[in-house]
């Protein structure tokens, strides 16, 4: 008899900054493995993950954008691990001070600061799992996020498409508007976990050559 599928949906940034960035050393991770260990009752069809390329910037990590495309050319070595690109963007904004001052016309001093954002992954993530659910891709579709901004689509597809979803939750407790749309399992990400899911210190392929995990990650 055969197993029951799943594809697994990763909003990459949500991943990193709600747990990744708090264990530095579980950052070399095999997704694939991360989805086996959390689900082994399924076949793991696909993992689409969705992220966008970072920049170098004034006081930042000259080696972060470097780190990260050696993190998905590792990814890229199982050939189920598809990568989907939004935009980074970056703004120069006027916002309140922190802590707040009361400048002399009474009102808070603001501030001229560089706000970064990361755009079109959640709308990217969101459109997939619907398209897959339409299509009957897998018997459960399985989000890595805890971003409330699923909702609306988490619901169509519940409702609508009438497809079943589960959360891999990269926190201890879940955002409660991801909850109320019903998922049919919740799991949370833990360290053990992920330290089980690490890639080898060193991968190669055919089409990625050789690639060394980020000292840094070590």
């Amino acid at each position: 008899m055969s197993r029951p599928t799943a594809i697994v949906y990763v909003d990459g940034f949500n991943l990193y900054r709600q747990k990744l960035t708090h264990h530095p050393d579980t950052k070399w991770l095999d997704l694939v493995k991360l989805s086996e260990l959390l689900l082994p009752t399924h076949d793991i069809l696909a993992v689409r993950y969705f992220t966008a390329n970072i920049r170098p910037m004034l006081g930042t990590d000259p080696q972060g954008p470097i780190r990260q495309q050696t993190y998905i050319r590792a990814l890229q070595t199982d050939p189920r691990v598809s990568i989907y690109r939004g935009t980074f963007r970056v703004d120069k904004r006027m916002m309140v001070s922190m802590p707040v001052t009361i400048g002399p016309d009474g009102k808070p001093n603001v501030v001229r600061v560089r706000k970064t954002e990361e755009k079109g992954s959640d709308v990217n993530l969101a459109s997939y799992m619907i398209f897959d659910a339409c299509r009957s891709a897998a018997d459960v579709h399985v989000l890595v996020s805890n971003d409330s901004d699923y909702a609306t689509a988490l619901s169509i597809l519940a409702n609508e498409v009438g497809a079943s979803w589960g959360l891999f939750s990269p926190v201890d407790s879940p955002n409660s508007v991801l909850l109320r749309e019903k998922p049919v399992f919740v799991k949370s990400i833990r360290k053990g976990v992920l330290l089980a899911s690490q890639f080898p210190e060193e991968l190669h392929s055919e089409s990625e050559g050789r690639i060394t995990r980020p000292s840094a990650w070590a």
